[in-house]
């Protein structure tokens, strides 16, 4: 019998459901941001705990271990780190338009320290965040759900009552999108949600006359004005951030830059990378206009400073460290937010329609709540005033209960059969007591000081009050007009009080050109020591130290200064140096490592050959490897671009015994380690690819390999000798045989 507990289903849709579910989950519970508030769960959940917690802004710090600790229990199971790295985040006032926690000790700095651990850190709400964030989330204003093991209650998103989502930007990734939307100005964001609320047919173009692009708390310059509208209609784009430079005086009156600002990209590690790149510029000889640079930031504030030198050209340093460096850098905006529950890319005036309407649904339910408060409110103080009117009565029809059921039932109902009464008449007034219930407890309730003509009086003042906020409320309630004026106080009065001038320049700027210096072509001598030790000299000076540089160099090259070197290593790899990149003076200098300017590997590699490219271009090389194999190759076919690439095909356990220039009309002698010669032609090695392996240039027998190989012209009339065991061979007395033979025993 089949059992009805087996579900069959075909695999792939059920991984491709599960999928789905799952990337929805990542999307909407964890990397993008809710349009309404602008949080994703993770700094909602936090924020919230700390609204439980009670860290108001004029209140202690508490431990963040505590905090996370406690979010995490109760709210977000996912790991500590997740939630402390958010609440450091909502600290950092470089990463936030608006900070929304006050931190207190070490939360990271702008140059990409990390904050320090949760035990040693402590925190508390900002101001503004209890105002503006959380200050309503005690009049059901938004809707609660369950928590993840259903033992709490928590918000579904917080009643925000500004843009978050524009003010502090959002970045994040989920699965197959991302989101990166910038920070914008406090003010000017209330002023285009006002703006939205007085017309809700402006245009994106319009909104841009409040919202003129975004502001970075970096500061910097925006240099692409002229894309943000684009940007701002679609969602997507790219805003070309600019560092801002200042030019001072230094010692001796030399000018030096001084680089006050930086792009909100350049937070963190990429600091310390644009002071890298700035002394690449003056390693390989880009500029020679920076003397020194040193980083002179602090807790006051940006400051890079490059010293120059005399005579230094302002305008074209700043165009190259705009264009060579991070100082000017792209951020790439995709404004990605889950409204109404799926992830939208939305436009400005969009997202500012949104939060709008969101504004409107909070303030509703917050108005019909104080109005269903001040309505019970009305019901009470009606009760007591008209209580204090026959205050006589009441206090005889109290004395005269057994109990409070009695008592109650008399004033709410006229029921006078459970009480007694000293006259007639009383018992007749008592029963045409018609309060109703609230008013009956809050009588029964009431302390004789109420009697006070001065409390009276402050009660039907306090009643008249009720009275009038009931109007209010009604009337913002009846009136979208009336809602809309509340609202717009409202975001004035943040505007007023939390409100910051603008960081970022917007500008359109023309784009930075750098002009190559020509260089002036000429030869140089290379030369390289034993010990791989590597410079360049000028002709005249090599030929005035001549011996000293034959006897102290293994590598002597006349090249030109703008070509590039090309090392040929054992294990089959080209590796390629600017000659530009090594060090050019005397002769006496002791030069820089090979593996310096290269990806050469001096531990793991060995240098066999050397030569520039423009000698190998009209040339032809001859490879040879310690199993036999051997090939002709074109050298231009070594003319490549990149710094590493395959020299040949080298089978296992093979490498390059020998790389020669090819000269046809040679014949060519291969000696092997068991003493084994063949002479053959150097015509009947065919000419191959780089990417080829080659043909067989000897036989071999077991265990042995090509020891060396020697080169005889057809011009030599010198004898060639070679010592084995004690016996000379005469290499040009050897019989010229055919290529992939066996060779003679000597």
């Amino acid at each position: 019998m089949d059992n009805p507990n087996i579900i069959q289903t075909e695999y792939s849709e059920l991984m491709q459901k599960s999928y789905i579910d799952y990337a929805m989950s990542v999307i909407v519970s964890r990397a993008l941001p809710d349009v309404r508030d602008g949080l994703k769960p993770v700094q909602r959940r936090t924020l919230y705990d700390m609204y439980e917690l009670g860290l108001r802004y004029d209140k202690p710090y508490r431990k963040s271990a505590r905090i996370v600790g406690d979010t995490m229990g109760k709210y977000h199971p996912h790991g500590d780190s997740s939630i402390y790295d958010a609440l450091v985040v909502m600290a950092q006032d470089f990463k936030k338009g608006m900070p929304l926690v006050d931190g207190h000790g070490n939360f990271g700095s702008i140059e990409g320290d990390g904050a320090a651990a949760m035990r040693y850190t402590e925190a508390r709400l900002e101001k503004f965040t209890q105002e503006v964030y959380l200050s309503d989330l005690d009049k059901d204003v938004v809707d609660f759900g369950p928590n993840f093991d259903e033992t709490e209650k928590e918000p579904i998103v917080l009643p925000v009552k500004v843009p978050n989502i524009l003010i502090n930007g959002a970045e994040g990734i989920a699965v197959g999108m991302a989101t990166s939307i910038p920070p914008h100005n406090l003010g000017e964001v209330l002023d285009g949600v006002i703006a939205y609320m007085k017309n809700p047919d402006i245009t994106n173009e319009q909104m841009m006359e409040y919202i003129p692009g975004p502001d970075f708390p970096t500061g910097g310059i925006i240099a692409n004005q002229k894309d943000l509208l684009n940007i701002y209609e679609n969602g997507t784009g790219k805003i070309k951030i600019r560092g801002k430079i200042e030019l001072e005086k230094g010692k001796g009156n030399r000018d030096r830059l001084v680089i006050t600002e930086i792009p909100y990209t350049m937070i963190g590690a990429n600091i310390g990378k644009f002071l890298n790149d700035v002394y690449s510029l003056v390693e390989s000889k880009k500029t020679n206009d920076i003397v020194d640079i040193t980083n002179q930031s602090s807790k006051d504030g940006i400051r890079i400073v490059l010293d120059l030198k005399r005579g230094a050209n302002v305008e074209a340093l700043k165009n190259l460290l705009y264009k060579k460096t991070k100082l000017e850098d792209t951020f790439g905006v995709n404004m990605l937010a889950v409204a109404n529950g799926r992830p939208e890319t939305l436009s400005l005036v969009s997202i500012i329609k949104h939060h709008v309407d969101f504004q409107y649904e909070v303030a509703t339910r917050k108005y019909k709540n104080l109005l269903s408060k001040a309505l019970e409110k009305k019901e009470v103080q009606e009760g007591l005033i008209k209580a204090c009117d026959v205050i006589d009565l009441i206090i005889e029809i109290l004395r005269g209960s057994k109990n409070i059921k009695d008592a109650k039932a008399c004033l709410v109902n006229g029921d006078v059969s459970k009480i007694k009464f000293k006259s007639e008449v009383s018992k007749i007034q008592a029963g045409e007591l018609h309060f109703t219930e609230k008013q009956a407890t809050a009588i029964l309730e009431m302390r004789l000081y109420k009697l006070i003509g001065l409390e009276l009086e402050a009660l039907k003042k306090e009643y008249e009050s009720t009275l009038a906020d009931i109007a209010t409320y009604e009337d913002i309630l009846n009136h979208r007009a009336s809602m809309a004026k509340v609202i717009i106080k409202q975001l004035n009065s943040y505007k007023k009080n939390f409100g910051k001038a603008r960081k970022t320049e917007v500008a359109n700027l023309k784009e930075a050109v750098v002009v190559e210096q020509k260089i002036k072509t000429k030869d140089v001598v290379f030369l390289m020591d034993r010990f791989g030790y590597a410079k360049t000299v000028d002709v005249s000076v090599y030929e005035r130290n001549k011996e000293a540089a034959d006897a102290e160099n293994k590598t002597i090259l006349t090249v030109k200064n703008t070509d590039k070197l090309c090392l040929f290593t054992e294990e089959g790899q080209m590796h390629l140096v600017k000659i530009l990149d090594l060090p050019h003076g005397k002769f006496r200098d002791k030069g820089s490592p090979i593996d310096n300017f290269s990806n050469f590997d001096v531990k793991e590699e060995h240098i066999i050959f050397i030569d520039s490219i423009l000698n190998l271009k009209d040339r032809k090389l001859l490879f040879v490897t310690r199993n036999s194999m051997a090939k002709v190759v074109e050298g231009s076919q070594f003319d490549v671009s990149k710094r590493t690439t395959a020299s040949t095909k080298l089978a296992d356990e093979d490498s390059i015994l020998s790389i020669s220039y090819y000269n046809e009309t040679d014949t060519i002698v291969f000696r092997s380690k068991k003493e084994m010669f063949l002479r053959f032609n150097a015509d009947s090695i065919p000419e191959k690819k780089k990417a080829a392996i080659g043909v067989r240039g000897m036989k071999l027998t077991d265990n042995d390999e090509i020891k060396e190989i020697y080169f005889i012209g057809a011009e030599d009339v010198e004898n060639q000798e070679v010592e084995v065991r004690g016996k000379k061979i005469v290499l040009n007395r050897l019989h010229v045989a055919n290529r992939d033979t066996k060779g003679v025993k000597k």
